[in-house]
Protein backbone atom coordinates (compact mmCIF):
# COMPACT_ATOMS: atom_id res chain seq x y z
CA UNK A 1 0.00 0.00 0.00
CA UNK A 2 1.12 3.55 -0.90
CA UNK A 3 2.11 5.86 2.14
CA UNK A 4 3.27 9.19 1.51
CA UNK A 5 4.39 11.15 4.99
CA UNK A 6 4.72 14.76 5.80
CA UNK A 7 6.74 16.51 8.20
CA UNK A 8 8.64 19.53 9.12
CA UNK A 9 5.77 21.76 9.58
CA UNK A 10 5.31 24.21 12.24
CA UNK A 11 5.19 27.85 13.50
CA UNK A 12 7.63 30.28 12.28
CA UNK A 13 7.63 33.76 11.98
CA UNK A 14 7.67 35.86 8.80
CA UNK A 15 10.72 35.87 6.85
CA UNK A 16 11.79 33.00 8.06
CA UNK A 17 12.06 29.03 6.53
CA UNK A 18 11.05 25.88 7.09
CA UNK A 19 12.08 22.42 5.17
CA UNK A 20 9.27 19.76 4.54
CA UNK A 21 9.79 16.39 3.89
CA UNK A 22 7.89 13.47 1.97
CA UNK A 23 8.54 9.61 2.54
CA UNK A 24 7.19 7.88 0.09
CA UNK A 25 6.87 3.68 0.58
CA UNK A 26 4.98 1.07 -0.71
CA UNK A 27 5.93 1.41 -3.90
CA UNK A 28 8.78 2.57 -6.56
CA UNK A 29 8.65 6.13 -6.89
CA UNK A 30 12.04 6.58 -9.31
CA UNK A 31 9.42 7.16 -12.26
CA UNK A 32 6.78 9.14 -11.14
CA UNK A 33 6.89 12.80 -10.72
CA UNK A 34 5.96 14.56 -7.14
CA UNK A 35 4.60 17.35 -6.12
CA UNK A 36 3.39 19.79 -3.09
CA UNK A 37 0.15 21.34 -2.69
CA UNK A 38 -1.88 23.06 0.26
CA UNK A 39 -5.17 23.77 1.30
CA UNK A 40 -6.47 26.21 3.56
CA UNK A 41 -9.81 25.50 4.97
CA UNK A 42 -12.54 26.69 2.88
CA UNK A 43 -10.65 26.69 -0.30
CA UNK A 44 -9.80 24.29 -2.66
CA UNK A 45 -6.40 23.14 -2.82
CA UNK A 46 -3.42 25.03 -4.37
CA UNK A 47 -0.56 23.88 -6.48
CA UNK A 48 2.68 24.64 -5.26
CA UNK A 49 5.55 23.35 -6.66
CA UNK A 50 6.07 19.62 -8.44
CA UNK A 51 9.16 17.76 -9.47
CA UNK A 52 9.54 15.38 -12.64
CA UNK A 53 11.10 11.89 -11.67
CA UNK A 54 14.24 12.47 -12.77
CA UNK A 55 14.59 15.63 -10.82
CA UNK A 56 15.69 17.53 -13.86
CA UNK A 57 12.28 19.56 -14.01
CA UNK A 58 11.11 21.95 -11.80
CA UNK A 59 7.71 24.01 -11.63
CA UNK A 60 6.15 26.53 -9.07
CA UNK A 61 3.01 28.49 -8.58
CA UNK A 62 3.68 32.08 -9.35
CA UNK A 63 3.15 33.37 -6.02
CA UNK A 64 6.28 30.85 -4.26
CA UNK A 65 8.14 31.39 -7.20
CA UNK A 66 12.12 32.59 -6.29
CA UNK A 67 11.25 31.68 -2.14
CA UNK A 68 10.18 27.83 -2.46
CA UNK A 69 12.56 25.15 -3.69
CA UNK A 70 11.26 21.43 -4.92
CA UNK A 71 14.25 18.87 -4.71
CA UNK A 72 14.13 14.89 -4.39
CA UNK A 73 16.12 12.06 -3.61
CA UNK A 74 15.28 8.85 -5.04
CA UNK A 75 17.38 6.64 -3.19
CA UNK A 76 15.72 7.84 0.31
CA UNK A 77 12.01 7.77 -2.15
CA UNK A 78 11.56 11.58 -0.38
CA UNK A 79 10.77 14.80 -1.90
CA UNK A 80 11.72 18.26 -0.09
CA UNK A 81 10.03 21.62 -0.41
CA UNK A 82 12.61 24.31 0.81
CA UNK A 83 10.75 27.41 1.63
CA UNK A 84 12.04 30.89 2.40
CA UNK A 85 10.84 34.31 3.22
CA UNK A 86 7.64 33.06 4.30
CA UNK A 87 4.84 35.20 4.31
CA UNK A 88 1.52 34.97 6.71
CA UNK A 89 -0.35 34.11 3.31
CA UNK A 90 1.72 30.56 3.09
CA UNK A 91 0.34 29.61 6.18
CA UNK A 92 -2.15 26.36 4.80
CA UNK A 93 -1.78 22.17 5.07
CA UNK A 94 0.72 21.81 2.58
CA UNK A 95 0.54 17.83 1.48
CA UNK A 96 2.77 15.69 -1.14
CA UNK A 97 1.44 14.29 -4.38
CA UNK A 98 2.76 11.15 -6.13
CA UNK A 99 1.64 11.18 -10.11
CA UNK A 100 2.37 10.18 -13.92
CA UNK A 101 3.45 13.70 -14.79
CA UNK A 102 4.67 16.54 -13.13
CA UNK A 103 1.33 19.09 -13.97
CA UNK A 104 -0.20 21.87 -12.17
CA UNK A 105 -3.97 19.87 -11.96
CA UNK A 106 -4.50 18.57 -8.45
CA UNK A 107 -6.55 15.98 -10.77
CA UNK A 108 -3.29 14.29 -11.93
CA UNK A 109 -1.82 12.89 -8.44
CA UNK A 110 -2.57 9.38 -7.64
CA UNK A 111 -1.56 9.03 -4.46
CA UNK A 112 -1.92 12.27 -1.75
CA UNK A 113 -0.56 12.62 1.67
CA UNK A 114 -2.07 13.45 4.91
CA UNK A 115 -0.02 16.56 4.97
CA UNK A 116 1.95 18.89 7.69
CA UNK A 117 0.50 21.87 8.68
CA UNK A 118 2.50 25.28 8.12
CA UNK A 119 1.40 28.48 10.20
CA UNK A 120 3.71 31.92 9.45
CA UNK A 121 2.81 34.75 11.88
CA UNK A 122 3.18 38.45 11.15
Amino acid sequence: QVQLVESGGGLVQAGGSLRLSCAASGGTFRRYAMGWFRQVPGKEREFVATITWGGSSTYYADNVKGRFTISRDNAKNTVYLQMNSLKPEDTAVYCCAVGLVATTDVNDYNYWGQGTQVTVSA
